[in-house]
Order: C-alpha cells, then sequence, then structure tokens
C-alpha cells in the first residue's frame, strides 16, 4: 500500500510520531497549512528564531519596498517564491502541485509592505510584527499564500529536520543528496544560497518532513474571519476610551436604518451588512488591526490547542483512518482488484468514501467549532486518496473545452468516466443535476458519469430528495447522497 510517507519509506508510522512529524500523503496533497503564529507563540526557542528569520526578511524586503523603481530581475529574485511543494500540504488540484506565489503577491508585498508596517520593529500595540497583517487588507492574500511565503523562508530548518530522520531512519538506497536553490539569504551579497541536504526520493523528486506543532486547518491563526467574530471583544481591548468610543459610534452609524418587520418587530442587520460596517470601522482607524492582532497574541494559548485539534483530527481521517480501511480493503477484500469498467470501479470507490463519512466519523473533518465548513475540495482529496491501486489514469479539475469536470477516471480513450462532486447547499444544484454532467459527458466524450452530492442538514437532505425526484434521478444508482449531519450519528465509541 504507498499512500503514505510511511509506506512508501518504510518507516513504522510511530517512529514518524515520535519524531513530531506529519505522516504525509504522497498522492496528494492534505489541507493543512504552516502557520507563521505558530512559530511566534512557541515555547521553543528553535521556533521563535524560525520567526524572528521569518521578520529579519520582511524587514529587507519592507526596506527594498520603499526605494523607486526595483530591476525587475531584483524584483523577482527578493519577492517572488515558488511553492515548496515537497511538503505535500495545501488544497493542489492534482498531486502535489499548487500554483504558488505568482508575481501578483511579489508585486503586492513590494507596493504595500512599507505602507503596512509603518513602525516596523517598533510596535507599541503589539509584541512583535506578524506577515499575517498582509492578508487581513490585501484582497486576495490568504491562508495559502502565508503559509507558502512562510515554509519559503524556513525552508532550510525543514531540510535539516527532514535530513536528519532520513539518516537515522530510511535506507540509503531511498535517499540521495540534493541541491536545493533558495536555501538561505546572504544579506551582505542580497542574494539566496544553494546547498545540499541528503533526503529521501520519490517519484524523481526530493520529500520534506514537517512537524505537526507549526501546522493548521482552515484559517491562520491572524485571519479575516474571525475579524467579524471577535470585532466587540477588540473594541473593547482598546485603553484609549475616546478611541474606543469613537469605533463603536462609527460601526453603528454604518448600519442600515433599522427597519421593521410586518409583526412591528426591529429587523436585525444581516450578516454582510455587520460585515460591512466593521470594514468601514478599519478604513477609518487603521490602528484597528494593530488591536485585533494584539488580542490574537493576548490569546495564543487558543492558537496552539485549536490547531492541535484541527491537525489531529485531520490526521485521524485523512491518515489513520483512510489507511486502515484501504489496509483492510486490500487484504480482506477483492476492492483494489479491478474489475468491470471505469465507472464500475468509480462507483465502488464513492461508496467507500460514503461509508468512511456516514459510519466512521468521517463527517468531522467538516465541522468547525460545530458549525460545517462546506467545502467540496475536502470530499475530492478524500476520494483522490482511495485511489493509490489502479490501473486507470485518474486526472482532478479535467477540463476538454466545457470547463473542469472534478474527476476523469480513463483506460485510454474508449473507457472513460466522470465524477463530479456537488454541496446540497449549492443554490444551482438542479441546474448543475439536469445540465452540468451532460454538457461535461460531451466534451470529454463519454456517457458514464456519476454525481455525488454532499448534505450537511436534514433541511438540505430533503430539498435534495426534491430535486432528485423531480428530474426522476430519486433512484438513480450513479447519483450517490452522502450524509454528512453532524445531529443524527452518535459517536463511534457508543455506537
Amino acid at each position: 500500500m504507498d499512500v503514505y510517507f510511511s509506506d512508501i519509506f518504510d518507516v513504522d508510522p510511530a517512529v514518524i510520531e515520535g519524531y513530531g512529524a506529519f505522516n504525509i500523503s504522497l498522492i496528494n496533497d492534505l489541507p493543512l497549512f504552516v502557520d507563521p503564529f505558530l512559530l511566534f507563540n512557541s515555547e521553543k526557542e528553535e521556533y521563535q528564531a524560525l520567526h524572528r528569520q521569518i521578520l529579519e526578511y520582511v524587514g529587507f524586503l519592507r526596506e527594498k519596498s520603499i526605494e523607486e523603481g526595483i530591476h525587475p530581475g531584483l524584483l523577482k529574485s527578493w519577492f517572488l517564491f515558488s511553492e515548496v511543494k515537497q511538503n505535500w500540504f495545501g488544497y493542489s488540484l492534482s498531486g502535489n502541485g499548487g500554483s504558488g506565489l505568482g508575481i501578483d503577491f511579489a508585486k503586492a508585498l513590494n507596493k504595500n509592505l512599507h505602507v503596512l508596517f509603518t513602525d516596523f520593529g517598533k510596535e507599541t500595540i503589539t509584541r512583535s510584527s506578524h506577515l499575517e497583517k498582509l492578508c487581513l487588507v490585501k484582497d486576495g492574500v490568504g491562508r495559502d499564500n502565508i503559509s507558502d511565503f512562510t515554509v519559503n523562508l524556513i525552508k532550510g530548518y525543514l531540510l535539516e529536520y527532514t535530513q536528519a530522520f532520513a539518516r537515522k531512519y530510511i535506507d540509503g538506497a531511498k535517499c540521495k543528496n540534493v541541491p536545493i536553490p533558495r536555501v538561505s539569504f546572504n544579506y551582505g551579497t542580497e542574494s539566496w544560497k544553494t546547498e545540499t541536504f541528503y533526503l529521501p526520493l520519490y517519484n524523481g523528486d526530493f520529500v520534506l518532513l514537517t512537524p505537526k506543532d507549526i501546522l493548521t486547518k482552515d484559517e491562520t491563526w491572524i485571519n479575516k474571519i474571525d475579524i467579524i467574530g471577535d470585532f466587540h471583544d477588540i473594541v473593547a481591548s482598546v485603553s484609549n476610551e475616546e478611541l474606543r468610543g469613537q469605533m463603536n459610534h462609527y460601526f453603528i452609524s454604518n448600519l442600515p436604518h433599522p427597519e421593521r418587520t410586518k409583526r412591528g418587530a426591529q429587523r436585525a442587520p444581516k450578516k454582510k451588512e455587520i460585515a460591512a460596517a466593521i470594514s468601514a470601522v478599519i478604513s477609518k482607524y487603521p490602528v484597528f488591526i494593530d488591536y485585533y492582532i494584539r488580542y490574537k497574541e493576548e490569546h495564543g494559548d487558543d492558537a496552539k490547542s485549536i490547531s492541535k485539534e484541527k491537525v489531529l483530527e485531520t490526521q485521524k481521517l485523512f491518515v489513520t483512518e483512510l489507511s486502515g480501511f484501504i489496509e483492510s480493503l486490500f487484504r480482506d477484500s477483492d476492492f483494489y482488484e479491478t474489475s468491470g469498467d471505469t465507472l464500475e470501479e468509480s462507483y465502488q470507490r464513492v461508496q467507500f468514501l460514503k461509508h468512511v463519512i456516514e459510519d466512521k466519523d468521517g463527517y468531522r473533518i467538516f465541522y468547525q467549532k460545530g458549525q460545517p465548513v462546506k467545502r467540496e475540495v475536502d470530499l475530492q482529496i478524500m476520494f483522490r486518496l482511495t485511489w493509490y491501486a489502479t490501473p486507470s489514469d485518474v486526472t482532478r479539475e479535467a477540463n476538454e473545452g466545457r470547463g473542469p469536470v472534478d474527476f476523469k477516471i480513463s483506460r485510454g480513450a474508449a473507457d472513460k468516466s466522470l465524477v463530479e462532486f456537488k454541496l446540497a447547499s449549492n443554490s444551482k444544484l438542479k441546474q448543475n443535476l439536469e445540465k452540468q454532467v451532460e454538457i461535461y459527458k460531451k466534451a470529454h466524450d463519454t456517457d458514464k458519469a456519476i454525481k455525488v452530492i454532499l448534505f450537511f442538514t436534514e433541511e438540505e437532505e430533503m430539498k435534495t430528495r426534491k430535486v432528485l425526484s423531480e428530474l426522476d434521478l430519486l433512484d438513480e444508482k450513479y447519483v450517490v447522497l452522502i450524509d454528512a449531519r453532524n445531529d443524527n450519528k452518535p459517536s463511534a465509541s457508543k455506537a
């Protein structure tokens, strides 16, 4: 079974666990990210040193961003970074090849660093500077950008961390000395250095291990989403009474005038109206961002515990549970003995996925603080991990003329099947079911397709069954419903 690092390099998973690393999949990226705040807030001096190292380079970039007319070559050398795909984390569309930090991110850094970090190294409100500040005020900069940037700047540490593991635990026939570019920065020559490391190799490329205690899922600790939920607590933490009053007043003044319902009750503001009012406060009082970051610093211990829980749940589902099921299926059944065409093979894997989610607590991966995080990509990653042993070619987001389809499973031109995943909450579910896959089938020259629908509530289930009934698909074998509700399942220990 060649799915995980432990499988491919013949290392006991307990050894990887004891080392503190995450047992990555080498079939597809797993949805985890490196959070620089976990470096800043760590009790480990080596992690704190890494955070200082990141800030040192950000400080260098900040000084360069003040200069006018940086040469395009130097802009690429200093500000442009490719994704470090060898750690196998993120939301790549296929394998481990993400988009990385493109030229738009480089230009955003160059344009905004000296504006955002006006008091860089001399903060009076926060304890430190934080790279994540960029994602709070710049659209299009998210957790994946922050994680990729962080991984690039701590790459030397991760290489040494992996090298030490490889020398102790991995067969030398599976390792090699590899020259790695852009490992460390020479501030004297203002250039990146190449260094050589002894690393495990897979499919012609090196592999990186990452400590679990710097990983998180969903969002970095400092993020845009929490500004909305924590707004009033953040304002209350402002010690300047006058500023605190001004922020509260400006927030209220930017809410729409209260309306009355038909029964005379005052209508509560909608979420998007509250978000707009908060955005207005931030634009009017940019210092709010610093108070938000200080609030996050003061609650830093929560970042550690919450991230640990998220990583454990990700490991439980994507590694422990799935690997256990794959191994048992491989050992005790003919699941991985290819039979039938690609349609039947795909259907078996969809049913396997349904079983994991509905019967083995797999649904929990879709929840954060008890609320569903409705993302098709988590479902797609789980599905992709079941395809480690197959003669079929498995292509994600295959686009052959009429838009991308989630998966194309093929064995040559004569045998192709499509698998499309949808959320029941999708407002265009009926339209998608009726037309989308049919369009894809024509584009991919096949008449075989499976439609998979994930629902989170009883209401979503009823709505979906109603749509299927209207389309005469309720009893269609290749339309599969998956129940991800958390209110109708006893825990595995009680079941």
